[in-house]
């Protein structure tokens, strides 16, 4: 409700067809537009995804880079979380380049986190 209130404000209102008169963004329209409800959250996993790369050797980058041991479960594999920076870093356009050297980066990881906000607006 709260999105969809700033998102009003941010495209502003549309002029009807018929009538000729300003009105609201309906929800879908809004949906339309905006593309995704959950830009919020691939920008803080971008986010999160530069942090851990520029960790260096801690626990959490040993475990996004690491490959771990045993036997896989049944059935198809689950989405791992840098499956989805891939294919966030693929809709920027950055999907051959190494994430790693990426985020050591910060001012170009920085505008890629941009990007990716500003790709789904139109």
């Amino acid at each position: 409700m709260f999105e969809n209130r700033v998102l009003r404000r941010i495209f502003g209102p549309k002029r009807d067809k018929v009538t000729g008169e300003l009105r609201k963004l309906h929800n879908e329209e809004l949906n339309d537009l905006y593309s995704s409800p959950n830009i919020r959250m691939i920008k803080s996993r971008m986010r999160w995804a530069g942090k851990v790369a520029r960790m260096g050797e801690r626990d959490a980058y040993r475990v996004s880079v690491g490959n771990p041991e045993g036997k896989r479960p049944l059935g198809r594999p689950r989405r791992r979380w840098e499956d989805n920076i891939n294919v966030d870093l693929q809709e920027v356009g950055c999907g051959g380049m190494d994430r790693i050297d990426l985020a050591r980066d910060r001012n170009r990881w920085r505008a890629l986190v941009n990007a990716i906000i500003n790709l789904r607006v139109p």
